[in-house]
């Protein structure tokens, strides 16, 4: 790994904790509130690409377990990564590393549609389709009911993965999978 790729996974994960700053939205009916902190997941996976974007998130989540407050509200430290919120922060990795990956490949033909479907199939649905039966798991309730609590993220993550595909194809110049393509 390059220093350019390491000090981008590092201003991400930095940046994924500050978008943990903007308080959360919490919903009565679902321990698991509604942050943007799923915004910088897709633009890490779109911007960077799949192993910077993995590499990032770990990072993350490394430095959330040693305790550092990076998670919306204030959070952190290794209580929150066996909680309700447990399945979607480990799904984050897998996510950025899975919009990475469909990102490089569509690179050359890259449009804001396409970056799109990629945030919503990964970004959202990945992770709820990852988190919402942790959740249901931990919270003792049936998987289908924490699959339609997690309905609830629904129209948020939608505008957040249109906002991530806008500033992915305006930053498609600068980012390190265009230098990845340009050296090939």
């Amino acid at each position: 790994m390059r220093t350019k790729e390491m000090v981008f996974a590092a201003l991400f994960a930095a940046f994924i904790g500050v978008l943990g700053m903007i308080p959360p939205i919490p919903l009565g009916f679902i321990p698991v509130p509604i942050t943007a902190q799923t915004l910088g997941i897709m633009l890490a996976g779109c911007f960077l690409g799949k192993k910077t974007a993995g590499i990032s998130l770990i990072l993350f989540i490394v430095l959330v377990a040693l305790g550092l407050p990076l998670l919306s509200g204030g959070r952190g430290g290794l209580s929150v990564l066996v909680g309700p919120s447990a399945g979607y922060i480990f799904s984050w990795p897998v996510a950025a590393f899975c919009i990475g990956y469909a990102t490089e490949k569509v690179w050359p033909t890259m449009k804001t549609w396409k970056v799109f479907i990629i945030n919503i199939v990964f970004g959202v649905l990945l992770v709820s389709l990852i988190g919402a039966p942790v959740m249901a798991l931990i919270t003792h309730t049936s998987v289908w009911a924490g699959l339609a609590g997690a309905s609830a993220f629904l129209p948020g993550d939608c505008i957040k993965a249109i906002i991530a595909a806008v500033i992915a194809v305006q930053l498609k110049a600068i980012s390190p999978i265009e230098d990845k393509i340009r050296n090939a």
